[in-house]
């Protein structure tokens, strides 16, 4: 049941649904610790965002392009196929290239958070964090990326 998008709840109504900023939004969350993942699902989908998940590096990056989401919040340690790995290959695709990715990682040291923005990351996060932390972070960015003008069309010179 892992990995198949969610439709948004409308039971209750959230901060998210009362404003409809984040209306419809999907998030993929790459997580492979089954109760973390249920953890971030849970606190994703109370503030109206669709879910799609994948405990693997290969699953993140076929779900991810497949379902284009507007965030990806991401493991570093992950089977098969890990973070950082799924960061470069998502980078590498101009259809997933710009699709913000919070990594999120326990691996100590400053090399790591080196290693993770190096390898395509737009944040990078330690854990132990806060959930509500995580969401705001993914709204911030979300809403940021919306704000940003389209990519100027080149000029072509006049010179010969």
């Amino acid at each position: 049941q892992y990995g198949l998008m969610e439709p948004l709840s409308h039971r209750g109504r959230s901060n998210m649904s009362q404003t409809g900023l984040m209306k419809r939004r999907k998030i993929l969350v790459v997580e492979d610790e089954e109760d973390q993942l249920e953890l971030l699902r849970c606190q994703f989908k109370q503030e109206g965002f669709a879910i799609a998940t994948a405990v693997n590096g290969v699953d993140a990056v076929r779900k991810a392009r497949s379902l284009m989401p507007d965030l990806i919040l991401l493991d570093v340690m992950l089977p098969e196929l890990d973070g950082f790995g799924v960061c470069e290959v998502l980078r590498q695709d101009e259809a997933t290239a710009s699709i913000p990715i919070i990594m999120v990682t326990g691996l100590p040291g400053q090399l790591t958070r080196c290693a993770g923005i190096e390898s395509g990351a737009t944040e990078f996060i330690s854990k132990p964090v806060d959930p509500g932390f995580l969401v705001t972070r993914a709204k911030e960015m979300i809403r940021q990326r919306s704000k940003e003008p389209a990519a100027p069309i080149p000029v072509q010179s006049s010179k010969s």
